[in-house]
């Protein structure tokens, strides 16, 4: 097995008896979270009718949940490592299933806003999950276990957008969320019967500061990113909160560096493996979302255009479902390249695969079935990297720092996501056609979205070949942050 997932001995944690149990519960958790990414994509529309919001409002539904989910991940991660991840993974499906049920109940803007924010307070499943499998499955396990797990975030969404539109199309909306609702309480028992707690615990203070910093940066940041199109990127709003960004995350960055327990420890996030596995995260999150933003549009275009296939969101759905299966499938794959070559290898190879897929889309994307093709190997790319990161991220941090090292591995997928929203919406917006007298997106506006996806699925391969090949950290290794804290606080 690779270096990068030997576990420590010192664990403290015996294995469960049920190691398939374990993976199978976590694995449909962080499937149930994924899905509510997906589920009001069938709805966006028609949001403004059902909510009798202007659309700008209405866009709030998708904002609320992007930034509390870049908010509580880092957070409920590192609340995780000092008192409980299994604590922390049921608190997050109870927030899931709380914000189901409001949205659930909701008819008006602000219901459905909070309830939004809610389910994306619960974004931290995954990340807690794939460190849970560090603390209590057996070390043979764990590459594929956790490649699974990593998985489970694009096959829910994928999976989930067909049965999201087939639910929008045949009954009332507020479908959509009830299904949420019962599938995260569900998962809920499942975790509480079944996911032991970990002993591995960082305990001391919660850094309180650290998480007022972070959040305050990254809400201004993300803002500024997903709004800056609607309030105009050289508006005063989208510049203040752009500057305001980069000075509180800079005095995050100060604080974070000089307390004794900080809510990211930025040093271990400097070690070459961890730094570069997070820079390859960011563009790999980048070139990914291309996917998303591409196909679908693709397929509902008219097909008078030209270049539109004239398609249904149902149509929509079950073209990209394929995406899901593969990504299940070569997660078992990406394993097993990990333990023969180990994750840097593995996370190279996904990135080539993933700048294939969009290559091809540029000469593929006339019919139906080039479509299913190009999603599939893009998927199965995904497959391998979502496998590789959280390896190559365990393999550098102690056992004890793990949920808020994957956590932030996450939050960095996201902020590429974010980026590419918005670089690719500027690009459609300004490369348009006539059609009826409405500017729609042209069909070279979208070979240039999917060659900027390509360029970015090949700067994280770049990236990655700068990962350490082996990097081998144990809990009590002298650089650790706990035994630094620990040194410091003997000093003090």
């Amino acid at each position: 097995m690779s270096d990068a997932l030997a576990r420590p001995a010192s664990a403290g944690t015996s294995s469960p008896p049920k190691p398939n149990a374990v993976v199978a519960v976590l694995a449909l958790a962080g499937i149930v979270v994924s899905l509510m990414q997906t589920l009001v994509i069938p709805i966006v529309p028609e949001l403004p009718k059902l909510l009798d919001a202007p659309a700008s409002d209405t866009a709030w539904a998708v904002t609320a949940t992007l930034l509390a989910a870049a908010v509580a991940t880092p957070v409920v991660g590192r609340l995780g490592d000092m008192f409980g991840k299994r604590k922390m993974l049921l608190l997050s499906i109870v927030l899931l299933v709380a914000g189901s049920v409001v949205c659930a109940l909701a008819d008006s803007l602000v219901p459905m806003i909070i309830g939004r924010a809610l389910q994306g307070l619960a974004a931290a499943v995954v990340p807690l999950g794939i460190s849970i499998m560090r603390d209590v499955l057996p070390a043979e396990r764990l590459a594929g276990s956790t490649a699974l797990m990593s998985a489970s975030l694009g096959v829910g969404g994928a999976l989930g957008l067909p049965a999201a539109a087939f639910i929008a199309d045949n009954w009332d909306w507020h479908l959509l969320f009830w299904t949420s609702a019962t599938l995260g309480a569900v998962s809920f028992l499942l975790v509480l019967t079944v996911i032991p707690e970990s002993k591995v615990r960082t305990g001391g203070r919660f850094d309180l500061v650290g998480s007022l910093g972070l959040s305050a940066g990254l809400v201004s940041l993300l803002l500024a990113v997903s709004k800056g199109a609607d309030w105009g990127w050289t508006s005063g709003t989208t510049l203040g909160l752009g500057i305001a960004a980069v000075v509180i995350l800079l005095g995050w960055g100060w604080w974070e560096l000089k307390t004794r327990r900080p809510l990211v420890d930025l040093r271990t996030t400097a070690r070459p493996q961890v730094l570069f596995t997070n820079l390859a995260s960011v563009a790999l999150g980048f070139s990914m979302f291309a996917m998303s933003l591409v196909l679908p549009q693709l397929l509902q275009l008219p097909e008078q255009t030209g270049y539109g296939l004239g398609r249904s969101m149902l149509t929509v759905g079950l073209v990209l479902a394929p995406q899901g299966l593969v990504m299940m499938a070569m997660s078992a794959v990406s394993a097993g390249v990990t333990k023969a070559k180990g994750p840097k290898v593995t996370l190279m190879i996904g990135a080539l695969i993933v700048a294939a897929g969009y290559t091809l889309n540029i000469v593929l994307m006339s019919e139906v079935w080039h479509l299913v093709l190009v999603s599939c190997i893009i998927g199965g790319g995904v497959g391998f990297t979502y496998g590789a990161m959280p390896a190559l991220i365990m393999g550098a941090v102690p056992e004890s720092e793990t949920a808020a090292a994957n956590s932030l591995n996450t939050l960095m997928r996201s902020l590429g996501t974010s980026f590419a929203s918005a670089i690719a919406g500027v690009i459609l917006a300004q490369m348009t056609t006539d059609f009826g007298g409405y500017a729609l997106p042209s069909e070279s506006g979208f070979k240039v979205v999917m060659a900027i996806g390509a360029g970015a699925a090949l700067l994280a391969f770049f990236l990655a070949s700068f990962i350490p090949k082996k990097r081998a950290v144990t809990a009590e290794g002298a650089d650790s942050p706990a035994e630094s804290a620990e040194v410091a606080d003997a000093k003090a």
